[in-house]
């Protein structure tokens, strides 16, 4: 699997290109603010067509670039339970966010519904762009956040070599979004946000996750499950 993650404009948010291989139709997730023009350059540099964008949730920082990306063909995937929060996006952004980003970015913020929007739900299963994709339901951070799970991995990251460090053998990846980073774990005091609801998601959909597995977050470097179970201190615990 070709896997390319750059940062957006802003709050360092991870956006990932996902395709078989070069030359092949591509899954865009998560694009943030100011992404459009590298990820143009992505999509030339390896000769991708996009096919769909996927959304770990729908908080602005991730979403912001949804629409210019799907440019009214694609269409744009997040669970339900966010759904809400892709229209009129501004206005279910907190206020001092948006002024803060007008005033980095000098110009007022702007906000078009996209046009094509599909709702996914706990164990839906896709496959887009010659890729499996399972969904997994992970409330907490916001009422609709998921994790996007596929059952292959990079070919440079089979075996050593995770964010620098020598590592065991990883066979799966997560997209994680805003649930699990490399040592910590998404806020739960933003608006629908829940602690509750997240430790359940930590307990029951992280941590079951095999150590193989290697973690792609929404914010923050690549990391593995055999890493979080060890280290990370929002997991220690929970399996008690």
């Amino acid at each position: 699997m070709l896997t390319i993650g750059f940062p957006a404009a802003a709050f360092g948010t991870n956006c990932y290109v996902l395709a078989p291989a070069a030359g092949e139709e591509c899954l865009v997730v998560d694009p943030g603010f100011g992404v459009e023009d590298t990820l143009r350059e992505v999509l030339e540099q390896h000769r991708l067509r996009p096919a769909a964008v996927l959304l770990t949730h729908g908080h602005i920082d991730h979403t912001y670039a949804v629409t210019p990306v799907c440019g009214g063909t694609l269409a744009a995937h997040v669970h339900r339970d966010d759904r809400y929060r892709l229209h009129d996006a501004l206005a279910h952004s907190n206020p001092g966010i948006v002024a803060m980003l007008e005033q980095q970015f000098g110009a007022r913020a702007t906000w078009k519904d996209p046009d094509r929007v599909v709702e996914l739900g706990d164990g839906d299963r896709l496959e887009l762009a010659g890729l499996d994709v399972e969904v997994r339901h992970a409330p907490g951070h916001t009422e609709g956040s998921v994790l996007f799970r596929l059952p292959t991995v990079p070919a440079e990251l089979r075996g050593p070599g995770v964010g620098g460090q020598a590592s065991p053998e990883v066979d799966t990846t997560v997209l994680s979004g805003d649930v699990l980073f490399a040592g910590s774990i998404g806020r739960t005091d933003l608006p629908g946000g829940d602690d509750a609801a997240m430790r359940r998601s930590l307990r029951e959909v992280v941590l079951p996750l095999p150590d193989s597995t290697l973690v792609l977050p929404g914010h923050g470097p690549a990391t593995t499950m055999r890493q979080e179970r060890t280290s990370n201190p929002y997991l220690r615990g929970l399996g008690s």
